[in-house]
């Protein structure tokens, strides 16, 4: 699939490299729920951020994307401060998927018109990404009504065909069954084919072996590690990511 506004190089490094620094995030009751992350995202493949309950996975997600402010730090988009002019270059699916109250191809075409696509191109390049995520025999059903694997593969092919240079997935197939999650994981990866970076956070130890490229862990808001996959997985350095790799509580 074709980038909306031509040559895919012409456009590359408009948000990329993503800089964090010093970025903390203080809970209404003082507690700090992001320390002085400092992360810099930059280069190719699929990202995924891991770490146990309440390590700051999601938040941190959020923070990138300009969902939530930080309280303390910085965060720049390819040197801007702003994502304004940039926010079509990002994708976005929670781990609940979100659908508007329209049928499938509606969900699709919707988001394509707002980028000024005329009605017959976006329906056009909304049937080819339906076709690419086997979501085409669907395209009259309301999305409401889809299963929760269907859902979120909508979800997840809405966010693509915009051909956003980077794609947020918040625990996309937490609570799927495995056939949804084979799924959705050949998707993640045809992005990945396509391009597209990926930030992934994951609780499934098993599915970040499967697809991440580079780690990032977190544990009580703290950037513990981060590095290569295959490197992490060999000997995680902290005794928090040693636990976790483990199958270990962490505490």
């Amino acid at each position: 699939m074709q980038p909306l506004d031509g040559d895919r190089h012409a456009l590359e490094r408009q948000v990329l490299p993503i800089v964090a620094e010093g970025t903390t995030f203080v809970g209404t009751e003082g507690q700090r729920l992001l320390d002085q992350v400092d992360l810099t995202i930059a280069g190719s493949g699929i990202l995924v951020v891991m770490g146990p309950n309440g390590a700051g996975k999601s938040l941190l997600l959020r923070i990138l994307t300009g969902l939530v402010p930080i309280t303390h730090g910085k965060i720049s988009w390819a040197g801007q401060s702003s994502l304004v002019g940039n926010v079509r270059r990002i994708g976005f699916v929670f781990q609940k998927p979100v659908m508007f109250r329209r049928t499938v191809m509606e969900n699709m075409t919707f988001v394509l018109r707002q980028f000024g696509l005329s009605k017959d191109d976006a329906q056009h390049r909304a049937e080819r990404a339906l076709i690419d995520a086997d979501l085409h025999h669907l395209s009259d059903a309301p999305a409401r009504r889809l299963s929760g694997g269907e859902q979120q593969r909508v979800a997840i092919a809405r966010a693509r065909v915009i051909d956003p240079e980077i794609l947020f997935l918040d625990e996309p197939t937490a609570h799927l069954d495995p056939a949804s999650t084979a799924i959705i994981e050949k998707m993640i990866l045809d992005a990945k084919a396509r391009g597209t970076r990926i930030i992934h956070v994951t609780h499934d130890l098993g599915q970040a072996k499967r697809l991440a490229d580079d780690i990032v862990f977190l544990h009580l808001g703290k950037l513990v590690e981060h590095g290569n996959a295959e490197t992490f997985f060999a000997g995680p350095k902290s005794k928090a990511a040693q636990a976790f790799v483990a199958g270990d509580l962490v505490i």
